[in-house]
């Protein structure tokens, strides 16, 4: 059996992070979340893999290798046009030569889900999909069941008109009569996994497996806050250097060769990469902070998603709270979004995020501040 991991996608809804990486490599617990997809593949006991790969390809390619150090044999297979989940499963064609399983590489799952589909697809000889209930299933596709079958997949209905709160939690079992079906899928334009599926309902060949064990999605910014604080453990690398004064509180991770100042409070659902450092005095929660990043001294940063290599100088304010945000046209109200610092970017001392802003890559904004909306990249903030 082998696993056939889809990480191809840009991920245009999380940018401004998404634009120096690969969605699969965002970081969950200091992780790229396709690292913890890979591992979950390994404790279902599948060690051959196949990623399919597109944008930014090389992030992923040169972070995994041939897979050893994750116990793993990977093979690479590429979407060089990024047209669809069904698209890329088709890219894996000649590296599989029997069942296998399909799965998204950037959805955090246990290895249990895997293992049920697999073994429903081996007694089934048919196609075999995993379904969760979601809370918003108009983010989604939603599947109608009749038993365990599956009678129908509506990809993201308007949120008045989803038939049910039962979702595609992308994991398929398949065997090689999948890329007859898909090559047979008339697509105009973007192939998704979801139009072929939903042709072979019509017979009944299509089975669902309910996950009810973890089952984590990263689609939006805030999604990055709500799924690192379910999945980071309290650890400290051994490089890490913690000031008298200063503490770690709850449920945090801190990556290799962080520095907490006299006086820094990190405090539970945040995550800290590879030599960061936060200032005296500052104040850290509920966030992400990618790798090189600084925190100035006397700032606070609550619900926040900070870039590799940006500052935030002393003093800068990122309160934390719900905003309503537009994303491709859709308002989602009331979401746990501080701020969003892109990479590179420079937040001025004394600085204030109103909630729900977004900096974009290499921003810089004057001391002194105020900002409360989304900057895009390379742009240069003056205090009016």
């Amino acid at each position: 059996m082998k696993a056939v991991i889809l990480a191809a996608g840009e991920g245009t809804r999380l940018e401004p992070l998404t634009e120096s990486r690969p969605k699969p490599m965002l970081p969950v617990a200091n992780r790229p979340l396709l690292e913890h997809v890979l591992d979950a593949v390994k404790r279902a006991g599948i060690t051959d893999v196949v990623l399919v790969v597109g944008y930014k390809r090389e992030r992923i390619q040169s972070h995994f290798g041939d897979g050893d150090e994750w116990g793993v044999d990977i093979e690479y297979a590429v979407q060089r046009k990024q047209l669809g989940t069904g698209h890329a499963v088709l890219q894996a064609e000649s590296h599989v030569d029997g069942p296998f399983v399909a799965l998204n590489g950037d959805r955090i799952i246990d290895a249990s889900a895997i293992e049920r589909v697999i073994d429903r697809q081996e007694e089934t000889k048919g196609t075999t999909i995993a379904v969760t209930r979601a809370d918003q299933p108009s983010n989604y596709g939603v599947v109608s069941l009749d038993g365990e079958s599956v009678a129908d997949i509506v990809e993201k209905p308007p949120r008045h008109a989803a038939p049910s709160d039962v979702v595609n939690a992308g994991i398929y079992g398949f065997d090689q009569r999948i890329f007859d079906a898909l090559r047979e899928t008339e697509a105009d334009g973007e192939l998704g996994i979801t139009d072929t599926l939903r042709g072979l309902t019509t017979d009944g060949s299509v089975t669902a497996v309910m996950v009810r064990e973890r089952w984590l999605d990263v689609s939006y910014l805030w999604d990055i806050l709500d799924v690192n604080a379910q999945v980071v453990a309290r650890r400290e690398a051994g490089s890490a250097r913690v000031a008298d004064s200063a503490s770690a509180i709850g449920d945090v991770a801190l990556g290799a060769d962080v520095r907490l100042q006299p006086g820094a409070r990190v405090l539970a659902g945040t995550a800290l990469g590879d030599n960061v450092e936060i200032g005296a005095n500052a104040v850290v929660a509920n966030s992400v902070v990618l790798p090189d990043a600084t925190i100035g001294a006397g700032a606070v940063v609550r619900d926040a998603v900070v870039g590799e290599n940006a500052t935030v100088e002393a003093n800068a304010t990122i309160a934390g709270g719900d905003a309503d945000l537009v994303v491709n046209r859709r308002v989602h109200e009331n979401v746990r979004l501080g701020g969003v610092v892109g990479d590179n970017a420079r937040v001025g001392g004394a600085t204030t995020l109103a909630p729900g802003s977004v900096l974009g890559n290499r921003t810089d904004v004057e001391t002194g501040s105020v900002i409360d909306g989304r900057i895009p990249s390379d742009a240069v903030v003056r205090r009016a």
